[in-house]
């Protein structure tokens, strides 16, 4: 450990470990700018905003100089102010400096610092050039003309997250961050986590903003709006306010959506309830059958998409229950719309998520009710703080509210499913609950928590040793998956998280989404938990209620229906077709539609998605089995179809009714 004493502007500072000059500086209480630098990520030294005058060395960049003994340091003289100022002039001259209509307006980096240093006017033009935007994916926007090349998302991608989705291209003036070959962000390996969001400085990435389409929904005398708040977002939202990180605002967050015209305010955690008790279900029974383990949690849509794309041979390992997020839409729309006498169409679903994969996991065609998404919008944190200044309400001065019911009371071990490790200490909690046979109290699972990128515990059930693992961040979970396909590692059931943290640390939470932010926002999580009086899931009576009531009870057909679902390959591949209607081959026909790349980019989710409902529409159930497969040829044609021996080419969504009504549904007839 570097030891020694440097001097920073007069004064005498102890090295005591410091890696940089700049964590020095900090030391001192003065704050350089900085666009490149982050603890967690390595050191890059672009943007030369830190330069400080060293004796003897002239002008270094702070972030990437390391400490010695003796060095005689000055962070303000007449040449570092005029540095960084000629620099912040040269970002702005290549930047779209249409601030007052830019998402990040007020809480842009580059507008802030351009503010300190008193950047009034730039001597060097402006950009001449104008690149297209791409807001393909469902979950992020990019804006390359406010891109300021300081690698931030470059490093989070590849470092942190380990996909490489965004690199540097080109050189010298025409130099870009892009994808690979600068395909469109939809037709890459984007997994949707936002974690690029988090660490750029200005609005070049920015979340897929959904607020018109809520404010539309709310607006609409005949829809019924029904919003879901997230368990992270509850100790998030306060800080877009000035309120401190980790603060707790459960009520006046439900105080402001009804105060924005939400019809009803329910709570995800509800839901999380039933996720925990599904899952906790599927795992005993896989135990018992010794089968498909590890069993890998699926509540967060960025590592089912990951696994979908790298690991298709884990797919069986993934939990089959739905996210939380989808069993609450799922819920709402099939039976909330029901006890209130309305369609599915008439009622809005809007859900409120510290998450932009989220918005990914709305749009996938399998969670739809009555040809509607379950969950028509997804809100991220941010997004509602939007609304909610947009509407002039006062958050700080809002009396709290509490949620509506049925859906609206949830056990602190759904809580704390906003914290890494929270999703497998629920499970416990229930595991350990039922497999008693007696009330056993409260069970808190230490080795689970905290930040730590991989977490390994140990617990005994009914004589059995248990194996558990908790990752969070997605190298660290390419990392754990190598190990246990390597057979070095082995465990009864992983949770994965691909946020930093947990959703505490989602691409959708405030500006401030850094370690300590996300510590403090942990330590809220566990707190509210302790003052829980539902502990566990199962202790949930209005859970246990609404199972019995709308799903025919725990473990029936209505149950796996609708609070199941199936993930599926992304990558075109050869492998065993997946059954989406479950019957065995004695049936009349046999419909199999290809989920290849390219089918799959052409629309073939939608087409088995229609074909499913069509075969309920028509009471074909039990004379249709559909499924997907791999490659049927003839890809650039359109979605292929095979129907019994015969491949049909060119299905798209707008010819797919017909198609199954003349060559399908013929079948059928044909046969009787």
């Amino acid at each position: 450990m570097q030891t020694g004493r440097v001097i920073i502007d007069g004064q005498a500072v102890e090295i005591a470990g410091a890696k940089n000059l700049l964590e020095l500086v900090r030391r001192t209480g003065v704050e350089l700018p900085t666009f490149c630098y982050h603890s967690e990520l390595s050191v890059y030294g672009a943007c030369r905003l830190c330069m400080v005058e060293v004796e003897k060395m002239g002008l270094v960049a702070s972030c990437s100089t390391p400490p010695s003994e003796g060095m005689v340091i000055y962070t303000n003289t007449m040449r570092t102010k005029r540095l960084r100022k000629v620099i912040l002039e040269l970002l702005l001259a290549n930047h779209d400096r249409e601030c007052p209509t830019c998402v990040k307006s007020t809480t842009c980096k580059l507008q802030k610092l351009a503010k300190q240093y008193g950047v009034n006017k730039i001597r060097f033009g402006s950009r001449d050039v104008k690149l297209p935007i791409d807001d393909s994916s469902s979950s992020i926007v990019k804006d390359p003309n406010k891109c300021i090349l300081c690698g931030d998302c470059v490093r989070m991608c590849k470092e942190i997250q380990g996909l490489g989705i965004w690199d540097f291209a080109f050189r010298g003036s025409k130099t870009q961050v892009t994808t690979a070959f600068g395909k469109e962000l939809s037709e890459v390996d984007c997994i949707n986590c936002g974690q690029c969001i988090t660490v750029c400085p200005t609005g070049a990435l920015t979340a897929k903003s959904e607020v018109e389409q809520a404010w539309k929904a709310i607006l609409d005398p005949s829809k019924t709006v029904v919003f879901q708040i997230a368990p992270a977002v509850r100790v998030a939202l306060g800080e877009e306010f000035g309120l401190s990180a980790g603060s707790a605002v459960t009520g006046k967050v439900v105080a402001a959506l009804k105060k924005l015209g939400a019809d009803k305010v329910f709570d995800t955690l509800f839901a999380a309830d039933l996720t925990t008790i599904e899952e906790s279900m599927e795992f005993i029974s896989r135990l018992e059958k010794g089968d498909k383990l590890p069993l890998f949690t699926s509540c967060c849509p960025a590592w089912v998409k990951y696994c979908e794309q790298a690991h298709a041979d884990l797919l069986a390992n993934i939990s089959s229950c739905r996210s939380p997020q989808q069993m609450f839409g799922s819920l709402v729309k099939k039976h909330y719309a029901q006890v209130i006498g309305k369609e599915p169409g008439e009622v809005v679903c809007v859900s409120v998520m510290p998450c932009t994969a989220k918005k990914f996991e709305a749009t996938r065609p399998e969670f739809t009710t009555g040809g509607v998404r379950d969950v028509d919008i997804v809100l991220t944190t941010v997004e509602l703080a939007q609304m909610i200044k947009e509407a002039g309400i006062v958050f700080n001065e809002l009396e709290p509210a509490g949620f509506d019911n049925p859906l609206g009371m949830g056990s602190g071990g759904a809580l704390i499913f906003g914290a890494s490790g929270g999703v497998m200490e629920s499970v416990v909690r229930f595991v350990s609950g039922y497999t008693s046979g007696a009330e056993i109290g409260r069970i808190d699972f230490y080795p689970v928590r905290g930040m730590q990128g991989l977490k390994e515990a140990e617990v005994e059930v009914n004589g059995q040793k248990l194996k558990l693992a908790v990752v969070n961040g997605i190298a660290n979970a390419e990392k754990l998956v190598q190990r246990i396909k390597s057979g070095e590692a082995g465990y009864h059931a992983v949770e994965v998280m691909a946020c930093p943290g947990g959703c505490i640390g989602g691409g959708g939470q405030p500006e401030v989404n850094d370690t300590a932010a996300r510590v403090q926002r942990l330590k809220t999580i566990y707190n509210l938990d302790t003052m829980e009086q539902v502990h566990k899931a199962q202790d949930n009576i209005y859970v246990n209620h609404i199972i019995n009531q709308w799903l025919n009870g725990t473990g029936s057909a209505t149950v796996h229906h609708e609070l199941h679902t199936r993930y599926v390959p992304r990558r075109r591949i050869t492998g065993k077709p997946i059954d989406i209607t479950e019957l065995s081959e004695d049936v009349p026909v046999n419909v199999s539609v290809c989920v290849g790349t390219g089918c799959y980019l052409r629309g073939s989710y939608d087409v088995l998605n229609m074909f499913s409902d069509m075969i309920k529409k028509y009471g074909f159930e039990g004379q249709i089995k559909l499924d997907g497969t791999f490659c049927l040829e003839k890809c650039d044609q359109g979605v292929s179809v095979k129907v019994n021996d015969e491949i049909i080419t060119g299905v798209t969504r707008d010819n797919a009714e017909r198609i199954f009504k003349t060559r399908i549904a013929m079948q059928v007839d044909s046969k009787y």
